[in-house]
């Protein structure tokens, strides 16, 4: 079973590496956020209280922009060029497949989030940003679980577009709600998948907290991913009617 993803997530890597143009838009918003937080640090030099909480929110956010472009294609862009049956009529469960594009995209939402992480390190001269990596690599897979839903929901890339670019928003607006009114989840907020990742940016959890943190988001993870996989099953979800 395993295999059989796997071969499945190499093939949509490498077709998604072919687009040109989903490479760079995924590496600019990649780097948007360093850009940002690096003009504003030019105003404000040494802010670091300030900076930090914008960096945390763009990180977060780039585990969810890292993968939308590829997310977007290869569901919703093969159901709309007729090429998602034929890949369902190879030797294969539907789930294997849902599991080997969850990879793909999965991926890409890591090497969105590694980049900008690094970047960040750079831009706020804070190497000790690169340590927080492990614990932050959970959310790709949130991240593209959620996104390879959305995607078998719409009928084009067009839809799929228009929904994907609006998820982005959650973690902004998780984070933001964190950074202005932090008192409300200054017990329990570290528990919850997204706001979590953010409060550990921001602060700093306890092992046991980020073991319990980890274990939600992926168990959160692989709901969206059991859902996506009940979606394949259904014919309007194959044929595009």
């Amino acid at each position: 079973m395993l295999n059989q993803a796997l071969i499945i997530a190499g093939k949509e890597i490498k077709e998604s590496l072919r687009d040109g143009r989903s490479l760079v838009s995924s590496i600019f918003y990649s780097l948007m956020g360093p850009v940002i937080v690096s003009l504003v640090g030019a105003v404000k030099p040494g802010a670091i209280e300030v900076l930090l909480p914008m960096a945390s929110i763009f990180v977060v956010v780039s585990a969810f922009s890292g993968g939308m472009n590829v997310a977007m294609d290869i569901v919703a862009g093969e159901r709309e060029r007729r090429s998602l049956l034929p890949l369902l009529l190879n030797p294969v469960s539907r789930m294997n497949v849902v599991v080997g594009k969850w990879l793909a995209v999965a991926a890409f939402s890591s090497a969105g989030l590694i980049i900008n992480l690094m970047a960040f390190a750079l831009v706020l001269s804070a190497p000790a940003m690169l340590l927080k990596i492990p614990a932050l690599l959970s959310l790709a897979p949130l991240a593209a679980s959620v996104e390879i839903l959305i995607s078998t929901w719409c009928r084009s890339t067009k839809e799929a577009h228009n929904y994907l670019s609006l998820l982005v928003f959650l973690p902004m607006f998780l984070g933001m709600l964190e950074v202005f009114v932090p008192k409300p989840f200054e017990s329990w907020g570290w528990l919850l998948p997204i706001l979590g990742q953010h409060i550990d940016l921001v602060g700093q959890l306890k092992i046991w907290q980020m073991d319990m943190l980890f274990g939600a988001t992926m168990g959160s993870a692989m709901l969206f991913l059991l859902a996506a996989g009940k979606q394949l099953k259904r014919d309007d979800v194959i044929y595009g009617k």
